[in-house]
This record gives structure tokens, C-alpha cells and sequence, in this order.
């Protein structure tokens, strides 16, 4: 009896695993130079290039350098130099932001133009591939979950290879395997269903190895401190943004309730129009 109480408690008292979507966990995993077989197994999975080029890939400082004190300063989730020194950054966004298009191509620029000095010329520069994970869409026109963007001609003539992007969206991962690598990884980025996951690592030596990761980080509680505060300072820039959108359409309803006031137009309208109460346009009209 004392026993079973014990295993009881034992399984109650089990902390979920932590979710590899974040990008604190997704870093944790992938980032991490002693798990770089795993992460070739995940980067072989998304890009078609040579398989020799990850018998060495080495995980770098993620910060990109900024050229001069008023430059935009940017950190990747995961930033790679391949064999040959091509650069692979991986970035994973919960959401999708409008500008996360331009931020893409801004991260690229900086990539190149941060291999080149004075006095170097435009041979040295190395390829720099991109992948972005979602888990909203943001490609709209396909049902794929894989987009690899380069720069090529409408009929497919390429102008160059030394800029790539991948979009992977976790949202259009379809339910059922398609037995494609790349399918399993996205799979276990997406899951935080223990069951699913050990079925996932039977897969190959690198998912079980990344599994096992992730079970060590969700059992460390300095680990779970970490992911909490970094949720939480995420969650407190996301209300401050949502609060300074909330601030500047009530500064925008308050100026048009205001002209239209000037216009002596009826106050019903104006409510109408502004969502604002009789009391917030009586207020304002007392200023004018």
C-alpha cells in the first residue's frame, strides 16, 4: 500500500515536458555543440546540400555584430558554419509578425556583409541559408509546410545560391507521416505528448539522443526557471506592444471624436464611429 502511494505521487508529481517550439528549448537542443549530430540530422533533413559539408558544422556565437552604435543588433536562435564555412541560421517564431519577410532578408544582409572587411573582395564571401520554423502561416498561397526560396527567374533560371530561405510551419504538418525526415522533425518540434515523442525516437539514433535531451532539460529545475523567465519576459513585451496598440487607437478615436466635435456632428454618430462612451466624448468636448 505505502508503495503504491508512493509510485502514485511519484507520477503526480511529474513535470510535463517543455515545449521544443520555444526558442529557449528549440536553442537548448539544437544549439548546443554536443548534440551537433543531431542538429546535422535535423539540417540534412530541411537542405540539399552536399552530405560532406556536415562532417564538420560548428555552432557559433548567434549575435549578429552590429557596424556602428545606431546599427539594429539581432540575435539567432541557432547560427552554424558548415565544412566549407557556409552560414546556416535557424530562427523558430511563435507568431508571425508583419515585418518577419523583411527581418529575414535584414538578417541575411547582415550575415554577408559581416564576412567582409576592408580590403577583401566579393570572392570571399560565403552562402548564407536561412530557415525559419512558424507555428502560425505565413505563406498563404501553398498548402506545404517546406518553402525553400531562392533567387530565380519565374521559369526557374537561378541568378545566384548564395542567399536561401527555408519556411518551415508547423501548422500545415500534416497528421499522418508523408516518410520524409524532415516530417519527424517537425514532428517533435511541434509535440510535447510524451507518448508521441518515444515513438518518435525510435525513428534514428539522433531523434532518440534529442528526445533524451529533452527529457533531461524538463526533469533540470534550473532549466524550467530559465524557460519560465524567459516565457514571461516574453509574455510582458508582448502585452507592452499590445497595450501601446491599445494606447495609440484610443489616441486616434480621441482626435477624431474631436474633429468631428468641431464639425458639430450628432454625439450618437460619434460614438459609432469611435467606439468611445458619451462620458470619454463629454470629456473631450469640455477641452474644446
Amino acid at each position: 500500500m505505502d508503495s503504491m502511494n508512493t509510485n502514485d505521487t511519484i507520477t503526480n508529481n511529474k513535470k510535463p515536458l517543455l515545449p521544443v517550439k520555444s526558442d529557449f528549448v528549440f536553442k537548448r537542443i539544437f544549439g548546443d555543440q554536443r548534440n551537433v549530430d543531431v542538429l546535422a540530422d535535423f539540417l540534412k533533413s530541411v537542405l540539399d546540400i552536399p552530405d560532406e559539408e556536415y562532417e564538420s558544422i560548428t555552432v557559433i556565437d548567434p549575435h549578429i555584430k552590429k557596424e556602428s552604435k545606431n546599427d539594429k543588433y539581432g540575435i539567432l536562435d541557432v547560427k552554424v558554419h558548415t565544412k566549407s564555412k557556409q552560414v546556416i541560421h535557424i530562427e523558430i517564431q511563435l507568431k508571425v509578425f508583419d515585418e518577419i519577410k523583411a527581418r529575414t532578408i535584414y538578417g541575411q544582409s547582415k550575415l554577408i556583409t559581416e564576412q567582409m572587411s576592408s580590403g577583401k573582395n566579393y570572392a570571399i564571401i560565403k552562402r548564407v541559408v536561412t530557415i525559419v520554423i512558424t507555428d502560425e502561416i505565413f505563406i498563404h498561397d501553398s498548402n506545404r509546410y517546406h518553402h525553400q526560396f531562392r533567387h530565380r527567374t519565374a521559369d526557374g533560371i537561378e541568378f545566384t545560391n548564395l542567399v536561401e530561405t527555408n519556411a518551415l510551419e508547423l501548422p500545415k504538418l500534416p497528421p499522418d507521416t508523408d516518410k520524409s525526415d524532415l516530417w519527424y522533425w517537425m514532428k517533435f518540434i511541434k509535440s510535447d505528448d510524451e507518448e508521441a515523442l518515444d515513438m518518435l525516437a525510435q525513428k534514428s539514433p539522433q531523434m532518440m539522443k534529442a528526445v533524451g535531451v529533452l527529457k533531461e532539460l524538463s526533469a533540470d529545475e534550473q532549466e524550467r526557471m530559465l524557460y519560465e523567465a524567459r516565457e514571461m519576459a516574453r509574455m510582458d513585451g508582448e502585452a507592452l506592444m499590445n497595450q501601446a496598440r491599445r494606447e495609440g487607437i484610443e489616441e486616434r478615436n480621441s482626435e477624431i471624436a474631436r474633429k468631428l466635435l468641431l464639425r458639430n456632428r450628432p454625439v450618437e454618430e460619434i460614438m459609432e464611429d469611435t467606439g468611445l462612451t458619451l462620458e470619454e466624448i463629454k470629456a473631450i468636448q469640455s477641452t474644446i
